[in-house]
Formats: C-alpha cells, sequence, structure tokens
C-alpha cells in the first residue's frame, strides 16, 4: 500500500520571535504539539516559509537549519512557488501579527495581511490553481480589505479560515451554546487593548451568539465608551450588571477587591479604583440581540462570557480558557486547538467553521476603533475629520459616537459541530 500524500504548505509570516504568533504556528507544524493526551504530529509538511521582518531575536533561521525540509524565501511568491513559476504547495498560513509596522491615527496597527494576501492571491492566479488558506487574528485593519479578502475566496473557489483561538480553546465549564438558543443579552469580559485583545474579546461572543435562534443576521450599529463615558454608561444600566456579574464570576484571575477576600464582587468604587482605563463596545444586531465587550484591564486577565437566555432563570456563562506564557504556562497550549482546526480544512479543503465569523469581528474593532476615535475628535474639536462611516440620523456623533453600521450586514449560518477543545 503506497503511503497517502502529505499536503505540502507554506508560512508568510511578518516576524518570528519567542511567544510571537508566527513561532506557535511554525513549531506546531514542525515539532508537533500535545493533543488528546498523546504528541500529535500534523499529517503534512511545512515546506516553505516567508519571515517579512529578521531581527536579532529571530527564531527563523535556527527552525530551518533544525529542518532542513523547510526552506526560507525571499520573497511570498518564491515560498509559494518553491523558486520555481508555479503553485507548489497546497495550503497556505498567514501571520501578519507582531513586528515594527505603522500605526496610523486612530491607534491601529497596520499590518501588512491585506498586502500577504494580495500576492498570494497572485500566484494563485497565475498558477490557475488555489488552495486553502488560513489568515491568523482578524482579517486586516482596513474594514474594506477585508470584505475583499472573503470575496476574492469565493471568487477563487478556495477554503478560507481566519481568527483568534479563543473559539477553539478550552472552555470552564465544556459547555456550549445549543444552536437555536433564543438569546435575548450576551457580554464578555476580557482584558487587552484596542485593536488588538478587543478582537478575542468579540470572537468570544460570536463564536456563542452565531448559534441563536436563526444564526447571525450582522450588525446595526456599535457604541464605544471610554473613560468617564463607561463609568456613565455603567451607572445609566446599558448593559446588564447581572450579566457583567456572572462574566466576572467565571473569572481565575479576578483581583480581589478587598485584600484577603476572593469572593467579594467589585462595586462600581472597587472598579474605579481597580480599572484605571474601562473600555466598552456595545452593540445591536440586526435581530435585536444587544452584545457589549469589556475591557477591564486591572481587573480580570481572561475571557469570559455570560449570555441571557428565554425561560432560563440564570445566567449561561463559561471561561474561554486562553493560559498565556509566561504566567500560567510557557508554551500557550491554547494554539493546539487552532491548529488543529487548520489542519482539517488543508486535509479535506473545507473549512471547519465559517470565515463570515472573522469577518464581522473584523468589522467591530475597526467599528469600535472608529466609534472611539469620533469622540476623542469631538472632544478636541476636530470638526474637520471627515467620518469613514455614515453618522446615524438620529444619533449625532457630538452626542454619543454612536453610528450605522449598514456595511456589517454579514448574515451566515454556524458550523453545526463545535470546534472549541474538550480536556
Amino acid at each position: 500500500m503506497s503511503n497517502p500524500v502529505r499536503p505540502k504548505l507554506a508560512a508568510i509570516v511578518t516576524t518570528c520571535f519567542k511567544y510571537s504568533h508566527a513561532q506557535h504556528f511554525v513549531d506546531r507544524f514542525l515539532d508537533g504539539y500535545g493533543w488528546n493526551g498523546t504528541h500529535h504530529y500534523p499529517p503534512m509538511d511545512l515546506v516553505s516559509l516567508y519571515v517579512d521582518q529578521v531581527g536579532a531575536n529571530d527564531l527563523s533561521r535556527e527552525r530551518a537549519s533544525r529542518h532542513p525540509a523547510m526552506k526560507i524565501y525571499p520573497t511570498i511568491a518564491e515560498a509559494l512557488t518553491a523558486g520555481g513559476d508555479k503553485l507548489a504547495v497546497d495550503g497556505v498560513v498567514i501571520v501578519g501579527e507582531h513586528g515594527n509596522y505603522p500605526r496610523n491615527e486612530k491607534g491601529q496597527t497596520e499590518y501588512p495581511r491585506w498586502e500577504f494576501f494580495q500576492q498570494v492571491v497572485k500566484v494563485f492566479k497565475d498558477s490557475q490553481r488555489a488552495v486553502p488558506m488560513f489568515n491568523d487574528k482578524h482579517l486586516s485593519w482596513n474594514w474594506d480589505w477585508a470584505k475583499r479578502m472573503v470575496d476574492t475566496s469565493r471568487e477563487l473557489g478556495f477554503a478560507y479560515m481566519a481568527g483568534s483561538s479563543l473559539p477553539v480553546t478550552w472552555r470552564i465549564p465544556s459547555v456550549e451554546m445549543p444552536l437555536g438558543t433564543p438569546l435575548r443579552e450576551a457580554l464578555c469580559v476580557g482584558y487587552g487593548g484596542v485593536d488588538s485583545y478587543d478582537f478575542h474579546a468579540l470572537e468570544t461572543i460570536q463564536c456563542m451568539v452565531e448559534r441563536r435562534r436563526g444564526g447571525e443576521t450582522g450588525v446595526k450599529w456599535v457604541q464605544a465608551y471610554r473613560g468617564e463615558k463607561f463609568w456613565d454608561a455603567l451607572r445609566e444600566r446599558r448593559w446588564s450588571r447581572r450579566l457583567m456579574e456572572a462574566a466576572l464570576c467565571r473569572s481565575h484571575t479576578l483581583t480581589p477587591a478587598r485584600v484577603g477576600f476572593n469572593d467579594i464582587l467589585p462595586s462600581d468604587d472597587d472598579l474605579r479604583r481597580l480599572v484605571p482605563d474601562p473600555i466598552a463596545y456595545q452593540y445591536q444586531h440586526n435581530d435585536g440581540l444587544i452584545s457589549t465587550m469589556i475591557l477591564f484591564n486591572g481587573l480580570v486577565k481572561d475571557f469570559n462570557f455570560a449570555a441571557e437566555i428565554e425561560g432560563r432563570r440564570e445566567p449561561f456563562s463559561t471561561q474561554m480558557y486562553l493560559p498565556m506564557p509566561d504566567g500560567r504556562t510557557t508554551i500557550a497550549d491554547f494554539f493546539n486547538g487552532l491548529v488543529n482546526n487548520m489542519e482539517k480544512m488543508f486535509l479535506a479543503g473545507k473549512p471547519t467553521y465559517p470565515v463570515e465569523r472573522t469577518l464581522l469581528t473584523t468589522g467591530l474593532v475597526a467599528a469600535g476603533v472608529e466609534s472611539l476615535f469620533r469622540q476623542k475628535s469631538h472632544d478636541e474639536n476636530k470638526t474637520e475629520y471627515k467620518f469613514q462611516y455614515p453618522i446615524p440620523p438620529d444619533v449625532a456623533a457630538s452626542q454619543e459616537g454612536r453610528y450605522a453600521t449598514p456595511h456589517l450586514a454579514v448574515a451566515y449560518q454556524p458550523a453545526r459541530e463545535s470546534t472549541f477543545m474538550r480536556a
């Protein structure tokens, strides 16, 4: 019996150093990873690598020396063609995270994911063949480019996946939102920065709420709150206090409101003391569901979800377990689930979850950033700023910064099979 053909992969990355996203992906494809109680070696070979920025802490050259079957190429086209003139791989991984890239006036890091994607697609077109592709994290800092990336994957007919580890990591408790659940409100409490970990928190919400009755319908408007505007919104109960506390009760890293008392939830005064710069994105889906993402830096260091379900007395809640180096782990095992889902796509030629989820969360990140920037621009009387998206007729930017998001009418159905890791 002949051995099955092992797919060949190319990785296109911004930079590769310890704990960078590229290191996590490259190492798992080269050296394997823990899976279901054993060490798993992917049934495919990473044969080509392109690294956009090589610094003093680079690990890619050491990896290539230990794995001579993987070659490093000076251009993306050469990585995909193995130095020839036709596509020579069966799958592509784009990791546009980390590295020294410009930040724009809104605070978005302009990672070259779109530029990488364009160069990969050019090889596809020139070779008259397209292969499955994975894009780490959100698709692009620019919504129009993100939309074109998904549209191009459909036009060329290749399997396309993207996103965060949060939807596919462990959950504590290990529960799933049943398909067709009638949801009233959803919320995530997490941590991190704008145009960064806000994406992880939004993916946490979206992988759950997309399973509601009717599936995902897209988002009607987005409203961001920061600093005093956040405290005003909390006082006015713009989101459910019960859900916020249910999410906090799932945290393993909750800072005690009182030293020595680990079971006391923070009061509003405690929150002000512990969280110097709170941030929230609240948004309404086209079917009426309200979702809220909260970043509580100083209070938690994990991602916790809660939702109100019609007919259920208590909130539905869970933690997406993300043991982050170099505190609770050394190897970021939560990447294992993401790589395993990538393997399935490369083998079967079909995504395990819809790329529309990440298209929507990409748009939500950009919308949250836009809302915050509008407020800042108004507060500083920058009336000359031309907003990227239209202001809704019923809410002026000078009042709240909320704006309509008709471009986020991303409707889709979730995968029936759950993709998160089980213990």
